[in-house]
């Protein structure tokens, strides 16, 4: 076995100012011309970056025991605790158990109502945002968090938090997200003791999110007390009072917390950015947004509701919400440790080094996708769909450690949609490019000019 071909970087840094910079057109660029593995380097911390779909399955479904969640995601844990992002072997074998049913697409069909009367609550707030006969510019990321949020609280917490209360907790989520993207491409973090502004800032948001969770776990608490018998359709209950088949035992409090803290920050961000790319790209490409407008209004007429049944109905609809995490995936990539050493494609890699997919680099990969820069939905067909490895699309990740909130994230999109395209047009201002934090979001927020639909 041949050693990985290592890409030249900076003395001690190595390729940590390039990752910093522009990871995305960095890693592009290494896709391009070092197919199918290269290494990279952050100071002395090793990345195997993998660029095929081959390479890809076998990291995350065939040889997944070998390849674990690592540093990235112990840089996660930071905010996220414990919980099924994070966690690793038969901790994490357990908890997915135990999380597991709350997911299943009867339970989710559960939900429906929920999302679509928040969906309807976001239309009723931009109405009021646009004057009669013309249009208003509208900080579409702000408003696209705001509804996720109020989703995730509602439909798997069962709780309604207030505007003011949404706002403050997305600005923490933020500060979150950028300091621990900043702490993945620094060869030398300072540890979160030491008593920096920016360790400050970390700890200070880190408190207010997971208090909130506290809170809303405490009065549920509180409610199961006085009426033991009442009955709450959320994942929360399911949490709570989920128990491990072979022990009998349940969650401990700081485990409920984990999870609650994973699935409301994961279970909100990332649809909302999805969302947000979604409006950017339709505004761009008006005949796809026709097409979106005339198969919803051919499925559920002018003001019918979505059900779980005519959801499945909307074949185009879920092409372009897959074709825009193709082009912008949430997730922008994917990392493992090396349990022990390996073999990738006549390589040798070493245990304690890390691999790297870049989901956002496979899905341009030409090698699978055709006009891999055009938004075409159409990829998405069933026709071309069979012509590809399955492993060289993966917006949810794959294997055992596939997303357990994609079902989810799908139908809330396809909700949010609905009523977006029949209320509104979108107007495209100003070129937006991607922030890969730990989400890949639109560079300073995305604003559209939104006007009314006559109905």
């Amino acid at each position: 076995m041949q050693p990985v071909p290592e890409i030249k970087g900076l003395p001690f840094l190595g390729h940590a100012l390039a990752l910093k910079r522009d990871p995305l057109s960095f890693l592009m660029g290494i896709q391009k011309n070092h197919d199918p593995i290269a290494l990279l380097r952050i100071g002395n911390f090793r990345i195997n970056f993998v660029m095929t779909a081959e390479l890809a399955k076998y990291v995350l479904q065939e040889n997944n025991k070998n390849y674990i969640k690592g540093r990235a995601y112990r840089i996660l844990s930071l905010m996220l605790g414990q919980g099924l992002l994070t966690s690793n072997g038969d901790f994490w074998h357990r908890q997915r158990k135990l999380a597991q049913p709350a997911f299943y697409k009867q339970r989710l069909s559960l939900l429906v109502d929920t999302m679509h009367d928040e969906s309807q609550l976001m239309v009723e707030r931009l109405k009021k945002e646009i004057p009669e006969n013309s249009y208003q510019t509208i900080a579409v990321s702000k408003i696209m968090m705001e509804t996720t949020l109020m989703i995730v609280t509602k439909s798997l917490f069962g709780t309604f938090i207030n505007q003011d209360k949404i706002a403050s907790i997305s600005k923490d989520i933020d500060i979150l997200n950028q300091l621990a993207s900043d702490r993945f491409s620094n060869p030398v973090s300072l540890p979160l003791w030491f008593p920096s502004y920016w360790n400050f800032q970390f700890k200070s948001s880190s408190k207010r999110v997971a208090g909130l969770i506290d809170e809303i776990i405490e009065t549920r608490r509180s409610a199961l007390q006085k009426n033991p018998d009442k009955e709450f359709n959320d994942l929360m209950q399911m949490l709570i009072t989920a128990k491990d088949e072979e022990s009998g035992e349940q969650m401990s409090n700081k485990q409920l917390r984990d999870e609650m803290l994973t699935i409301f920050i994961a279970g909100h961000e990332t649809t909302a950015v999805g969302m947000s790319w979604t409006l950017y790209l339709l505004s761009r490409h008006p005949e796809v947004m026709l097409k979106l407008r005339e198969e919803i209004e051919q499925v559920l007429g002018k003001e019918g509701k979505p059900s779980i049944e005519n959801l499945r109905s909307l074949v185009y609809t879920m092409q372009v919400i897959q074709e825009v995490m193709r082009l912008y995936p949430p997730a922008w990539a994917v990392t493992r440790e090396i349990v022990t050493d390996d073999n990738l494609a006549d390589y040798k890699v070493s245990k304690g080094e890390a691999v790297m997919i870049s989901t956002y680099a496979l899905h341009r990969n030409p090698k699978y996708w055709k006009d891999p820069e055009v938004f075409n939905p159409e990829n998405f067909s069933a026709e071309q769909v069979k012509e590809r490895p399955g492993y060289a699309y993966l917006p949810f990740g794959g294997g055992p450690r596939l997303c357990i909130g994609n079902n989810f994230a799908l139908m809330e999109m396809q909700i949010m949609l609905i009523e977006l395209v029949r209320n509104f047009d979108f107007q495209f201002i100003e070129e937006v490019v991607p922030e890969p934090l730990v989400t890949l979001k639109p560079k300073g927020g995305l604003k559209l000019n939104i006007f009314l639909r006559k109905l």
